[in-house]
Order: C-alpha cells, then sequence, then structure tokens
C-alpha cells in the first residue's frame, strides 16, 4: 500500500504518509487514492480541492462551517506548517479538546480531520502553500469560528515557534470564544449549536 494511516489522540482524525518515491531527477507519490482510503476505513467522499499561500506567522482558523461541515485532507505542497484541530463534537470524550501535527513539504505527511471539528494552522517556513481536499462545498454564509487563542482550549502555537509573531487577518481577530452551550455537532456532526 502507498500510504500508512496513523490514528492520532482524537477519535476520527489521522495522519498519513504516502510513500514518496525518489531518485535524482526527483520524486513521485500518491497524494490520495480513493481504494487505499476507503480499505483502511476513511470513507470519505471529496467534493471541492483548495489551496492557500501564506507568509511566516499567519495563521488561519479556527474555522468550521455549521449547517455543512467539511471533513479535510490537508497537506503543506511547500514549507511547514502547524496544523490543529479541535473537537467540538458533543458527547465526544474529547469534546473541547485539539490535536496538532507539523505538516512538512520535504515529508509530504497529511493530517484527516472530520466533519465535526473547527480547523487552523500556522505558518512556520518562510513561505507555504497549503492545500485541501472537502468533503463538502464552501459556504460562506454558513462560517463559524473560534478565537485561535480561547484559553478554555489552550492551544500552544507560540511552544510550537516561539521566535514567530502570529500574523491574523480581521475576521479571525474577532471570532467568538469557545461556548460548551453554544458551539457544537453532535456524535455524527450535526450542527446543534446556538
Amino acid at each position: 500500500m502507498p500510504f500508512t494511516f496513523a490514528k492520532c489522540p482524537i477519535e476520527g482524525l489521522w495522519e498519513v504518509q504516502p510513500k514518496v518515491f525518489g531518485d535524482k531527477r526527483g520524486y513521485f507519490f500518491e497524494v490520495y487514492s480513493e481504494k487505499d482510503f476507503h480499505e483502511a476505513g476513511l470513507t470519505m467522499h471529496f467534493v471541492q480541492d483548495n489551496q492557500s499561500a501564506s507568509f511566516k506567522g499567519v495563521l488561519r482558523g479556527l474555522h468550521f462551517q455549521k449547517k455543512h461541515p467539511q471533513g479535510k485532507l490537508v497537506r503543506a505542497v511547500q514549507g511547514l506548517v502547524y496544523d490543529v484541530a479541535v473537537d467540538l463534537r458533543n458527547g465526544s470524550p474529547t469534546f473541547g479538546c485539539y490535536y496538532g501535527v507539523v505538516l512538512d513539504s520535504e515529508k509530504q505527511n497529511q493530517f484527516y480531520i472530520p466533519e465535526g471539528f473547527a480547523h487552523g494552522f500556522y505558518v512556520l517556513s518562510e513561505t507555504a502553500v497549503f492545500s485541501y481536499k472537502c468533503t463538502d462545498f464552501y459556504h460562506p454564509e454558513d462560517e463559524g469560528g473560534i478565537m485561535w487563542n480561547d484559553p478554555a482550549i489552550g492551544i500552544d502555537w507560540k511552544g510550537i515557534a516561539p521566535e514567530i509573531e502570529p500574523l491574523l487577518s480581521e475576521k479571525d481577530t474577532r471570532q467568538e470564544k469557545f461556548c460548551t452551550d453554544r458551539l457544537y455537532f453532535d456524535l455524527n456532526s450535526k450542527w446543534i449549536g446556538g
């Protein structure tokens, strides 16, 4: 199999390592294979691919869609990013907890985040090109968000890169605080928050 699938400590999150074939000419690898992912138990269906470019210190997140939640398979096409998922599934034993993975274009590792999670990333290299496959389409009217530095979640962004100062969009400086009685999905990733 051209992939290694590793379950993360939070149920539903997976780190995926493709097998990279390289020689003096360069490299080749499969980014995604529905057959291999389905055999590993990841039976999602992707409908949209997105890509962004960012500079060092850019922090995007924490984002989610309410009525149209998106599962995402993310990777750094170029550069290094710290990628984070926050569990918003009410009833989950890890509700309100986060897990982060350093995505490195040299390793070509990927991170799968299912529906029911908030997502964000922090650019650690001078520049980064970030790609994600999504299980639902983008609906701008359906966006939700949580403050990137909410103390109730306690993501250690600075611990991963203490020398970098986060650079946020205006929208991301005004996201809501994490609130257990308003921001959540049920265990089937259906929005039941306020």
